[in-house]
């Protein structure tokens, strides 16, 4: 007889473009390890860890923002959050992307920053000074004011009530295998080719 196993409470997204659709700026070899490795890593552990407790079968921002709150779930939470963190990577870059935020987004950077330029400074100089691994955010606090913040390890801002617009993940290996330690010109490379300033626009505007 056949068993009967449960269907995993959580997926490996696909990802939203071939893998080698950001060369040269991120190699279709590191895609497919970023990808295929640590995350679909983190997307079987917590499917493990997640099989007959109070986190199977919810959504996965429910999964990370409950296991937060959770002394005992922080391997919960640490995966969860890395699969939630990763697949908002992936959408906050696309082929041939940078060009200019448009609408409200584009005045509240103005507003916020000062213009495009200086967004970009403060950007890179916070993503470049993230000492160890973790990640870079533009995210929109209440009212819709912009800040760009810095998260360790599998730390989001969701977990804070904060509404995030883009990451880029400084992970070494998000880019090691193409820049080796050269972490600001992997930055200076996704800024100006990869950022996918449409669904920055998109999550903007649900705030």
């Amino acid at each position: 007889m056949l068993e009967n196993k449960a269907k995993p409470s959580f997926a490996l997204p696909e990802l939203p473009y071939d893998e080698n659709a950001l060369e040269p700026v991120i190699s279709a070899r590191t895609l497919s390890l970023h990808h295929g490795e640590h995350h679909a890593g983190y997307v079987t552990k917590l499917n493990q860890l997640a099989e007959g407790s109070i986190y199977a079968g919810r959504p996965l921002d429910e999964v990370v923002r409950r296991s937060a709150v959770d002394p005992a779930a922080k391997t919960v939470f640490n995966n969860a959050a890395q699969a939630w963190n990763h697949d908002f990577y992936w959408r906050s870059m696309r082929p041939r992307g940078d060009g200019m935020p448009g609408g409200a987004l584009r005045d509240a950077i103005g507003r916020d920053f000062g213009g495009l330029s200086e967004f970009r400074t403060a950007f890179t100089k916070t993503a470049a000074g993230k000492f160890g691994s973790g990640w870079a955010w533009l995210v929109a606090g209440k009212g819709g004011a912009l800040k760009i913040a810095a998260t360790d390890d599998a730390d989001t801002p969701i977990t804070a009530g904060e509404t995030p617009l883009l990451t880029i993940d400084v992970w070494e290996h998000a880019y090691y295998l193409d820049y080796q330690n050269r972490r600001i010109d992997y930055i200076a490379a996704w800024l100006e080719n990869l950022i996918n300033w449409e669904f920055a626009e998109v999550n903007f505007n649900a705030v």
